[in-house]
């Protein structure tokens, strides 16, 4: 094997297991890949950075602003009143959530269509009386499904078309995905709305409390003032003072951290309570105490009842500032002006010191600010607010324009009058000057990592196909399918992308293994069209984990999920997929 092929397939095998272990974010890992293909010359100089120039990149950029776009016409607000009064049981309610995830999907970045609706169901689950666990999962699960129908739904979809597009054909059109993709999604969302609900476990149990999701505790940190109630008093007095159901699991005294103390200590003033506590709980404790919020800097009972100060739950989305960081690196109070009261995480007991705790994907804060700052400040963090005590996403009155915008654009590129990249760059464009957009939420809403991942990775697949690595991967597929026909051929390729997408991102899913794709192809004399097909489906396929895709990871903080959940209904519908992609392939691509 020529040198070349012994780098760029040492180079895959270190990107791969970076993106497993997740030591370091993808778009690092990728520039990493990136700059290795570059330094030992598999890829030209002048081409190192040209995958940012991609018409796939450039789109995936224009479709994530045109998100945000729709997301402030107030839609989401629109849909929140339709599903107020929705009628029926819990698979009803399915059926009509996964059936309008799956359809926002199919038409704007899917994360960003989870995030819109996350919300309101919460505040459905809550006000229907549903545990969270059986509604979250199937709306992360469908808003793949959906992804998957057209062009823009998913970038998986744009970089499949690219490569489609360097065998010397067309680019795929809008709606070439559809036939597949469709009929995949329509059986997908009804076995996840009749039967894949039963299989997840129930995480979350009703609450009949004031809170509009179903979490478990929070980690906060209160401290003991002078004049407070239980200055003098036993530990194990405290709930009687109080009225609340809280659970100290530590104490903090003259800098002495003391974990899980004696209920017949004595606590004295300066004394600082690690608390685990339900947001109402929470506030009885330090309105009945008389206690301070350590992370608030004294903020009693007036400030929490304040016009000017508000509370806010919010949830660390996956392309957010803070995952790693801690209150105290990222210096939230005078960086931000934002106080951070308390943390939740689920299946996961928090021992940690509030400020010093490092913030993950999917954690839940309670986040304290003026009225006025408060949502500027949660979406420059990169959360998204939970039925956020007062805050409101979208301007409905913009709700008409955002939609015409979006559907000229679309429109122009399905009729091949305008390359897509081009028209929604247009509409990109529109939204600013219309003001639906303003110019910083342009910026904050492009999902930066996933841009550099795909500018990245596009350069190192080329690298792969250019050394004769996907040559020779596809040669030895070749030798072990030779007895089997092209079909069964396939059918791996899917598979195989499926299980790559479930450990690291889809995107580069698909940029490693459409060359072998094309190359398997090639190498039996038929299509490439069916092999790259499946390699797109496969892509979005991430079922398994909730590594897999962000919409599995913003879910599951909220409804309460543990890593080994996904599979239980992941994959039954991976095999569904399987069973209902690979004959609709071969009818409407053939071999």
């Amino acid at each position: 094997m020529p040198l070349e092929q012994w780098i760029i397939f040492g180079t895959l095998l270190l990107t791969l297991v970076l993106f497993v272990t997740g030591r370091w974010r993808y778009d690092v890992v990728a520039l990493i890949a990136l700059l290795i293909v570059a330094l030992t010359g598999l890829i030209p100089v002048e081409r190192t950075f040209s995958g940012f120039g991609n018409p796939a990149v450039i789109t995936v950029a224009a479709v994530l602003v045109i998100s945000r776009g729709l997301q402030n016409s107030g839609i989401v607000d629109w849909i929140g009143q339709q599903l107020e009064n929705l009628k029926g049981g819990l698979t009803i309610q399915l059926l009509v959530l996964t059936s309008i995830i799956a359809v926002l999907s199919a038409f704007m970045n899917n994360v960003g269509a989870l995030a819109l609706l996350l919300p309101v169901v919460l505040h459905l689950a809550h006000k229907k009386q549903m545990p969270a666990s059986k509604l979250l999962m199937p709306l992360a699960f469908a808003s793949l499904l959906g992804g998957m129908t057209t062009l823009i739904g998913t970038p998986p979809n744009m970089i499949a078309s690219a490569f489609r597009q360097e065998t010397g054909a067309p680019a795929f059109g809008m709606f070439d995905f559809s036939p597949v993709g469709l009929g995949v999604a329509v059986v997908g969302i009804l076995f996840i709305s009749l039967i894949g609900w039963r299989l997840i476990p129930v995480r979350s149990s009703k609450s009949s409390n004031a809170n509009l999701f179903d979490i478990e505790n929070y980690i906060t940190e209160v401290r003991i003032p002078d004049d407070s109630v239980l200055n003098g008093k036993r530990l194990r007095e405290l709930g009687l003072i109080t009225k609340a159901e809280v659970n100290i699991i530590g104490m903090v005294r003259s800098g002495e951290r003391r974990m899980e103390p004696s209920a017949l200590i004595k606590l004295l003033a300066q004394d600082i309570l690690i608390v685990s506590a339900d947001a109402e709980n929470l506030k009885k404790l330090v309105e009945n105490a008389g206690l301070e919020l350590v992370g608030s800097e004294k903020i009693g009972k007036a400030d929490l009842e304040s016009d000017d100060v508000v509370l806010a739950e919010a949830v660390i989305m996956p392309n957010s500032i803070m995952p790693g960081g801690t209150a105290r690196s990222l210096n939230l109070r005078a960086n931000y002006g934002v106080n951070l009261l308390a943390i939740a995480r689920q299946n996961q007991v928090l021992r940690n010191r509030l400020d010093r705790i490092r913030f993950r994907t999917g954690d839940v804060l309670l986040l304290q600010s003026h009225t006025e700052t408060l949502k500027r400040v949660i979406e420059t963090l990169g959360c998204l607010p939970l039925e956020g005590r007062g805050l409101r996403i979208g301007k409905p009155r913009q709700l008409l324009m955002a939609l015409s915008v979006f559907l000229a654009a679309l429109l122009l590129s399905a009729f091949g009058l305008v390359p897509v990249q081009v028209s929604f760059v247009a509409a990109v464009v529109i939204m600013i000057v219309a003001k639906i957009v303003s110019l910083r939420e342009a910026y904050e809403s492009i999902d930066w990592p996933i841009i550099i991942l795909l500018g990245a990775m596009i350069p190192v697949g080329e690298a792969l196909e250019t050394t004769g690595g996907a040559q020779l991967v596809a040669n030895g597929l070749l030798q072990l399918s030779r007895q089997m026909p092209p079909a069964v051929t396939l059918l791996i390729a899917l598979v195989g992308t499926m299980f790559l997408s479930d450990v690291i991102n889809n995107a580069a899913a698909v940029v490693l293994m459409a060359p072998i794709g094309v190359n398997l192809a090639q190498g039996m004399g038929v299509s490439v069209d069916p092999f790259i097909m499946a390699i797109a489906i496969g892509a979005s396929c991430a079922f398994l984990t909730p590594i897999g895709h962000q919409s599995n990871t913003l879910v599951m903080g909220p409804g309460g999920y543990k890593f080994g959940d996904y599979w239980r209904m992941g994959l039954v519908l991976e095999i569904i997929v399987v069973a209902v992609a690979i004959p609709l392939i071969l009818i409407v691509w053939p071999l």
